[in-house]
């Protein structure tokens, strides 16, 4: 009797999980960690020309750079959330840079209709294939990302901070390793660009 009570009060401890990942959400925390991230330069989405990440910071006080895939269950989750926050913020100097990863450039276009994204996106890989050879594949295995896609992953520069030169733009930063949670990654970017004094409507989930 005392093995079958334990057994339905561990089922019951169980639901709220079930439920969580039927609901299909990876969410993540925001945490700083050691990456080694690396300046690029990958071709716009928009014309095919190539850009680089240094020239796109420029001016900007806080970029987030979000790697998706457009198949990808999670990022349809977070890409309100990622437009959200670049439309709410870009006035402070918030800019978001997108980077497609595993699919092709016209599967990206689809995705974001015939108006196009509403930031800067570029394409590291086209490919199912080439997963193990990005740069996001590196980046994820560093930052301890077990999933096997990565889909969204998201990391956050401070363009004053970064190196002045060379490849390597900074050894650390913030990561989040799956979904945004929308109210910390709000706070986050309030915290460092809006001036106190300011008003702000707060992020609601």
């Amino acid at each position: 009797m005392i093995k079958l009570f334990t057994f339905i009060l561990l089922v019951i401890a169980l639901v709220p999980s079930a439920t969580h990942a039927q609901a299909g959400h990876e969410y993540s925390p925001l945490e700083e960690k050691v990456v080694g991230y690396r300046n690029w330069i990958l071709k716009d989405l928009k014309d095919d020309k190539p850009v680089d990440l240094r020239s796109l910071v420029q001016g900007k006080k806080l970029v987030m750079v979000v790697y998706f895939t457009p198949w990808c269950g999670n990022w349809k989750h977070e890409a309100p959330v990622t437009a959200k926050l670049s439309e709410k913020y870009k006035a402070y100097g918030f800019e978001v840079i997108g980077v497609s990863e595993y699919a092709l450039r016209e599967e990206v276009r689809a995705f974001f209709g015939p108006t196009g994204p509403p930031y800067t996106v570029v394409t590291e890989s086209e490919l199912r294939e080439d997963r193990e050879k990005t740069a996001h594949y590196g980046y994820r295995q560093l930052t301890g990302d077990t999933r096997r896609w990565g889909s969204p992953w998201n990391i956050f520069l401070e363009p004053a901070k970064l190196t002045k030169e060379g490849d390597l733009l900074t050894e650390k930063a913030w990561v989040v390793n799956g979904e945004l949670i929308e109210a910390d990654v709000d706070k986050f970017i309030a915290e460092r660009l809006v001036p106190k004094t300011a008003a702000i409507e707060p992020c609601k989930n």
